[in-house]
């Protein structure tokens, strides 16, 4: 078997065999040796000649593929196109469209875009148990459309207004020297903001935000220092341009690439690029898609889920 990719061009030559898309996700999912994934049985045998493996206990569901309990369950697509759409959105800084995949692999827009909604929920940071301490830097931002793009009766009735009108709010929480934790917020309102802050960071950890009268009241909890943007961007220590720099690759992501987002979807774009931002310093591509990779097991998005239609009559996918 060839070595594992390093490149994107590696990747194409290397997952173009079947068996190595296979081999390679097997050595992720199963380290000890393949087990059951409905039984949990490590007595299990490999069918050559229909690429499954039968488990040896009666129970419905003993035949089983590699992407049976994965964000690939139930897709007919091959795992050599699943696997570099994946490639792809890992290590795209400003991320990958739909449209540009779909090109690549050949595989309908409408397909590959549900593809890329499974596989950011894969990218999701499982470790969200922890807190962050020390050095914390806290800040919001909207992410909606500009009114110059569109139609002029859009314009008219969607953007009326300055500021948040219209927007969607996202709240960032970096550590410094660490990770930065992103999520859509309903507002930026004192218990909202609070809220987060205390769930996801330690106590006594120093804070630095914006002058937001939101953030108000951390002092008995944390050391809280805040710069007035109105005034100055940086004072000695306190400043948010981490955060910033986070904020300028998400938009960058947004408006150049992805263009419109709907609100409805936005957690699973900041969740991509969430993931590109804490793994960019000491991973490269391969690294970056070997992390992917071990966090596709026990994630399951569907087509109903996907676009709010839960309990609707499913709507066919070419």
């Amino acid at each position: 078997m060839a070595s594992e990719p390093k490149t994107l061009q590696d990747a194409i030559l290397y997952f173009a065999d079947a068996d190595n898309c296979r081999e390679y996700l097997m050595a992720r999912r199963w380290a000890n040796g393949v087990i059951c994934p409905t039984c949990g049985s490590d007595k299990v045998s490999f069918v050559e000649s229909r690429k499954v493996w039968q488990c040896r206990t009666r129970h419905p569901k003993a035949q089983f593929s590699i992407k049976v309990g994965t964000i690939f369950e139930d897709s007919p697509i091959t795992l050599d196109k699943w696997l570099l759409a994946m490639w792809m959105l890992a290590n795209c800084k400003n991320g990958v469209s739909s449209y540009e995949i779909s090109r690549a692999i050949g595989v309908s827009q409408k397909s590959t875009w549900f593809m890329l909604q499974r596989i950011r929920l894969a990218l999701q940071d499982p470790s969200t148990g922890g807190k962050l301490s020390g050095e914390i830097e806290v800040d919001e931002t909207f992410i909606g459309g500009k009114a110059r793009n569109m139609h002029k009766d859009a314009k008219a009735r969607r953007i009326t207004g300055t500021g948040g009108k219209d927007k969607t709010a996202v709240m960032g929480i970096l550590e410094r020297g660490g990770k930065v934790r992103a999520k859509v917020v309903p507002n930026r309102r004192k218990n909202a903001l609070q809220t987060e802050v205390r769930k996801n960071v330690e106590a006594g950890s120093t804070i630095y935000s914006d002058a937001l009268p939101s953030y108000i009241g951390l002092s008995p909890d944390f050391e809280h220092h805040a710069v007035d943007h109105a005034v100055e961007y940086v004072r000695e220590n306190v400043h948010t341009n981490g955060l910033e720099n986070f904020w300028s690759l998400l938009k960058r992501g947004i408006s150049g690439t992805y263009v419109s987002v709907e609100p409805f979807h936005l957690f699973r774009y900041v969740d991509e690029q969430a993931f590109r931002f804490n793994n960019r310093k000491e991973m490269n591509d391969s690294d970056r898609f070997d992390l992917a990779v071990r966090q596709i097991v026990g994630k399951r998005l569907t087509w109903a889920e996907v676009t709010g239609k839960v309990g609707e009559k499913p709507e066919a996918i070419n």
